[in-house]
């Protein structure tokens, strides 16, 4: 069938930037009719070609096809297959790049290529059998709505069902004692009917929208179950009729496997909502109003209305409503909950604040820097559950495995029928070992196994300022068996201070001149050592012309026609020039050399010596690492004798001085192809490059933003031994993961033969299909416990 498809299509900049994406356009299978357009950054592709193809195309081409998130709440799944057949049917969708389902908070996030009506997804779904429900985050509190009458709540269904069942299965119980306590077939009739067709009406609606769908769910084996043995009943009882004594009839059967189905799926609702703890103490932090200095006096508005600039007062107690700066003021402020750091923090003027941090003590005005969407709350939030709503690679044998799973059963249940019926000529008993089968068979349990883990493990991290974005990062780290640390801002405190200032031509006076005049409008941690020293000396810095960084290695300007410039040891080698070496009197000093160079002559002017102070948990953060059997190494820009020195201290492995950026990564990608998995661990642009190459690599959040997006985990906290922590919670939870889907499918292996060869009554087997899905999320909880290493 043809259809038309456009995308929106980035880093086009030319006519020949078309050519090139037509072309690879007009290579897809079934793109009858191509046309980009520059000037609106398009390509409409005419035919039958499949989306995926078109993207891949425009990929192979160099350039990158624009997409939106949106994110749905479905309900009616209740499996694996669920899940797959609601990915299967939103895939058909023109609009959807890619569909992932996450059973714990019964939410899809669609991977959008052009904007999607909210009709068409709710169409899509219901055609499968599903119903759109609001698409509010599954954290958001049920408790701040208004309480539901007493039939719609939670627990009724499955209370309601227990109490009606509950005269049904006491007989038996009699038995043991030797008690006859059978009620008459018509009692047993009243009772289990209101629980198999008003309190199982659930089962039988998800089950008639999966056979409208073609496809079957864990609702369809439940309610063919229960049903044979309801209507097995009503004939036994049929064919008794006007015969003396009371017939064995078999209403207990249905109506307790379904008031058990109807419990475990109340707890497994509860445990469901344990697994998301995190992310609801991160929406909690969200203040509802501000107090903002307006027509010239404070008023109280809401926090949405607060606008980048605004000037807003923090009284003691009260959550800062913004991201912002410190105008006046100081005070203690507790962020436990957005950086994992459990003593108050200090802030005075011109410190930055994060909003839905808690003000303890001082009232504090700060001036609005980041609101709404560009907040750090919100922009944690956002990670949070992206992690949770993700896949783990593993999950893809999930959805093999849940495409066949419920036919199989239907199938194994069939062969058990035919079996016990035509070799036994127990029909009754057949029927009830068939049911059996059909109702222990859990494909809840397959479909909870992974995203309750993951939601687990990155809600317990999330706790301790550990930001784990994509479930991938959590089977990654499990290889790791390298750690790379950037030394600046990541083993050392970053903030270094001039220790040694050594002028070799003229007088230190002059030579600090120079180097303020060079670096005055930089931010680098040198640069503004050398002019808080600038300041203190009274040195006023001189205006230079033709300013330039020169990558990884320092600066240069031009001064009264000479260029000056200022850098590494490296730097003053390439141009020619041999450094003294007895000049240096710090050890393990940073050292940044002066030279000026002109038509005739270049000459060392002088140097700089830097002290950087090692984070204080430095040391014990190498020692966690190797605890877990990881090399450490370091890569540093420094000088070799200040690198050497850290290395001493911190005991490392392995270390690399006066690197440039590219080296980094060259450096990972050589310990990649010795066969090391290799996590790299920075804060600067300059570490961005050895991310992106590391298997892992995990950023301080103290760092630039461009290291954050390239990395897969963030540190809340600018604490190294976070890292050790932050791969040990990855190992736990994907560690979870297995053993959810080990116990998942070991249950069904064992107990559908068991069933089927009559060993366990429909009853029983109801139990053990409830307690399946609960195993598998009490186990997921047990990752709540976990407590980051001190």
């Amino acid at each position: 069938m043809s259809k038309t498809i456009q995308l929106k299509i980035e880093g086009m900049t030319c006519a020949s930037c078309v050519g090139r994406v037509e072309k690879q356009l007009k290579q897809v299978a079934g793109a009858e009719s191509v046309n980009v357009n520059l000037a609106v950054e398009t390509a409409t592709i005419k035919g039958t070609a499949e989306i995926n193809d078109v993207v891949s195309a425009v990929e192979a081409a160099g350039y990158h096809v624009a997409t939106t998130t949106a994110v749905y709440g479905v309900s009616g799944m209740t499996c694996a297959s669920c899940v797959t057949r609601v990915e299967k049917a939103l895939l058909k969708l023109p609009q959807v790049l890619k569909a992932n389902v996450n059973l714990a908070t019964e939410q899809v996030s669609l991977s959008l290529i052009a904007e999607l009506q909210e009709t068409e997804v709710a169409a899509r779904l219901s055609d499968a059998g599903y119903k759109l429900t609001s698409s509010k985050n599954a954290a958001d509190d049920a408790s701040s709505h208004k309480s539901p009458p007493l039939y719609r709540a939670d627990w009724f269904d499955a209370a309601a069902a227990s109490l009606l069942s509950l005269p049904l299965i006491l007989p038996m119980f009699g038995m043991l004692l030797g008690k006859e306590w059978m009620l008459p077939a018509v009692w047993q009739w009243v009772l289990a009917t209101p629980v198999q067709f008003y309190f199982g009406a659930r089962f039988y609606r998800a089950a008639w929208g999966a056979l409208k769908a073609g496809t079957g769910n864990m609702d369809l084996l439940v309610a063919i179950g229960t049903s044979a043995a309801y209507v097995l009943s009503l004939y036994l009882w049929w064919l008794h009729a006007g015969h003396d004594g009371a017939p064995h009839l078999y209403f207990e059967s249905s109506s307790v496997v379904l008031s058990l189905v109807l419990i475990g799926k109340y707890l497994e609702h509860k445990a469901k909502r344990r697994t998301t703890d995190a992310l609801r103490a991160l929406e909690s932090l969200k203040p509802t109003s501000a107090t903002v200095w307006r027509q010239d006096s404070w008023q109280q508005v809401a926090a949405a209305s607060v606008q980048t600039g605004d000037r807003v007062q923090i009284k003691p107690g009260e959550r800062v409503a913004v991201d912002g700066k410190v105008l006046s003021g100081q005070s203690q402020l507790d962020e436990a909950l957005i950086s994992g750091e459990s003593l108050p923090v200090s802030k005075k003027i011109g410190d930055s604040v994060t909003g839905g941090s808690i003000n303890l003590d001082g009232v504090l005005e700060i001036e609005a820097s980041s609101v709404g969407a560009e907040s750090t709350l919100a922009k944690i939030i956002k990670l949070v559950e992206e992690a949770q709503g993700a896949k783990a690679p593993v999950q893809a044998l999930v959805d093999k495995v849940s495409a066949v799973f419920v036919p199989v059963v239907i199938v194994i249940s069939l062969i058990t029928l035919v079996s016990w019926g035509l070799f036994n000529g127990n029909w009754q008993h057949a029927i009830l070992n068939a049911v059996a089968v059909l109702v222990i068979a859990c494909p809840c349990a397959l479909g909870l196994a992974t995203p309750a883990a993951i939601m687990a493990g990155t809600g317990t991290a999330a706790r301790f300022g550990i930001l784990i974005k994509d479930a991938s990062a959590l089977e990654q780290a499990t290889a790791i068996d390298m750690v790379v640390f950037d030394k600046t801002g990541t083993l050392t405190e970053g903030k270094p201070s001039l220790s040694q200032m050594t002028a070799l031509v003229g007088s230190e006076q002059e030579l600090l001149e120079l180097a303020v005049s060079l670096q005055q409008h930089s931010e680098h941690p040198l640069a503004l050592a050398i002019v808080n020293k600038a300041k203190e000396m009274s040195v006023t810095p001189l205006d230079v012309k033709e300013f330039q960084v020169v990558a990884g290695l320092g600066i240069k300007a031009t001064l009264n026609g000479a260029t000056l410039l200022l850098g590494s040891g490296r730097m003053m080698t390439d141009l020619g020039l041999e450094l003294p070496s007895n000049a240096v009197q710090t050890a393990g000093a940073s050292i940044s050399w002066l030279a000026r160079k002109t038509a005739d002559n270049t000459e060392l002017l002088g140097l700089f010596c830097f002290t950087d102070q090692l984070k204080e948990n430095a040391l014990t953060a190498v020692n966690q690492l190797k605890a877990q059997g990881i090399k450490v190494a370091m890569l540093t820009g420094d000088s070799k004798i200040s690198a050497a020195e850290v290395a001493k201290q911190l005991q490392l492995d392995e270390y690399l001085a006066e690197v440039m950026p590219a080296d980094k990564s060259a450096f990972i990608k050589q310990a990649q192809q010795q066969g090391m998995q290799v996590a790299m661990v920075g804060d600067g642009i300059n570490d961005a490059p050895a991310l992106a190459q590391a298997d892992l690599g995990i950023a301080m959040a103290t760092g630039t933003e461009v290291a954050v997006s390239a990395s897969a985990i963030t540190l809340m906290r600018g604490a190294p031994d976070l890292v050790a922590s932050a791969l040990l919670i990855s190992k736990l939870t994907y560690r979870k993961i297995k053993q959810n889907l080990f116990w998942a499918f070991i249950f069904n292996t064992i107990g559908i033969p068991l069933a089927a060869f009559g060993f366990l009554s429909p009853i029983i087997a109801g139990g053990a299909m409830a307690c399946s899905s609960l195993f598998v999320i009490s186990n997921a909880l047990l990752l709540q416990r976990w407590k980051a290493q001190e």
